[in-house]
């Protein structure tokens, strides 16, 4: 069944709250359906304006969910009252509390070095018997054929239900699209900044600045000189697109592979 989606700048949002993510993954597993998920934010948006083959990667997915709360609001304008932000680190701590009832085994791709290794002991902590199958920090540079296949083989016989990516956005969501059907497991879900949170690296912004949306103001305010252009030049620039689009002044248009686009 393909969910609605919200076209937002020619990205197409699937129209969902977590109850539904966390069905869709179970279906997905019982299924053994290889998808994979990414988290759209104002910054993945804009990035895609930058980056056409972004936008396919975003736009065939099995879920590109609402991770940033003006992408629910838009959600609910354009008539899905019931979309609700389906925020990364949120969404790991509610699979690896279902996968302590379902037995599903967990792989961590991604983080600085020691930070997959830590975020699985957090994880295992505070999830008793939560099955993580494996770690694997990769290089910055990119891997060699031979190192990528040797990555996809070693991460295909620890059998694992869901691979977390933690390589920041855009990076693990083009990983994601060039793995998915590689790698066996039915489930990629690229996180980004969760690995770093839950393993303790970093802190993450009170409830009340998420759901009010001044989680970018938090974030600016930790790392100012890494995040600077992200908040104060993308973030007035998805604004003024998107005024466009709503007010019918600038058309985007999508392929439709997979989504279904409410206009």
């Amino acid at each position: 069944m393909m969910l609605p989606r919200v076209n937002v700048l020619g990205v197409g949002i699937s129209a969902i709250n977590m109850k539904i993510a966390l069905s869709v993954v179970e279906g997905w597993i019982t299924r053994r359906e290889q998808q994979y998920i990414c988290l759209a934010t104002v910054n993945g948006i804009i990035e895609c304006q930058r980056d056409p083959a972004l936008i396919e990667v975003f736009n065939n997915s099995g879920l590109t969910t609402p991770d940033g709360m003006p992408l629910v609001w838009l959600s609910r304008l354009h008539g899905f009252a019931h979309v609700g932000r389906v925020y990364g680190p949120d969404l790991m701590e509610a699979l690896c509390e279902l996968s302590c009832q379902k037995g599903y085994r967990h792989y961590l791709y991604g983080g600085a070095e020691g930070v997959a290794e830590a975020l699985k002991s957090r994880l295992r902590n505070r999830f008793p018997g939560l099955k993580v199958v494996g770690t694997y920090t990769p290089p910055f540079r990119p891997l060699t054929p031979d190192e990528d296949a040797e990555v996809v083989r070693s991460i295909n016989e620890a059998e694992p239900d869901i691979v977390w990516v933690g390589l920041g956005s855009p990076k693990q969501d083009h990983w994601m699209a060039a793995h998915v059907g590689r790698i066996a497991a039915p489930v990629l879900i690229g996180v980004g900044a969760a690995f770093d949170f839950h393993a303790g690296r970093k802190k993450q912004a009170p409830r009340w600045m998420q759901r009010s949306g001044l989680e970018w103001l938090f974030r600016l305010s930790q790392e100012p000189g890494r995040l600077w252009w992200r908040y104060l030049v993308y973030n007035p620039l998805f604004v003024t697109l998107v005024s466009l689009q709503l007010a019918h002044l600038k058309r985007y248009a999508h392929p439709q592979k997979r989504a279904m686009l409410s206009r």
